[in-house]
């Protein structure tokens, strides 16, 4: 998945609202992507939830085959959902900068969700 509609790549959004925001609030921001997407009856994004919800996000130009890749990219457990924990970490898989450069946030939002 290279890029997301209109020539912005993800890959370089979220380095910047990393940046902007810090560990604690980059995870926030994620937290409250989930909740965007997520079934509400189930607590987790579904492949239904995903299609219905995308938009919020500004991926309504995803295209089936896309949805379904990052479903299976995502789904660490296999079981045709994402958890909150699943989709934060394809998050920063679909971003290498972040991973990259940005490693210490990771850690630093999970000190504060841990402590």
């Amino acid at each position: 998945m290279d890029g997301i509609g209109k020539g912005i790549d993800f890959e370089d959004l979220l380095p910047v609202i990393a940046n902007k925001l810090g560990g604690e609030g980059l995870m926030k921001e994620l937290s409250n992507g989930f909740k965007l997407l997520m079934d509400k009856d189930k607590g987790v994004i579904t492949l239904e939830s995903l299609r219905k919800n995308s938009a919020l996000m500004g991926l309504q130009d995803l295209k089936e085959d896309e949805l379904l890749s990052m479903m299976r990219e995502g789904d660490i457990d296999g079981d045709g959902a994402l958890t909150e924990m699943e989709f934060c970490v394809l998050m920063f898989r679909l971003s290498p900068q972040l991973m990259e450069e940005s490693w210490f946030l990771l850690e630093e939002a999970l000190d504060y969700e841990l402590n």
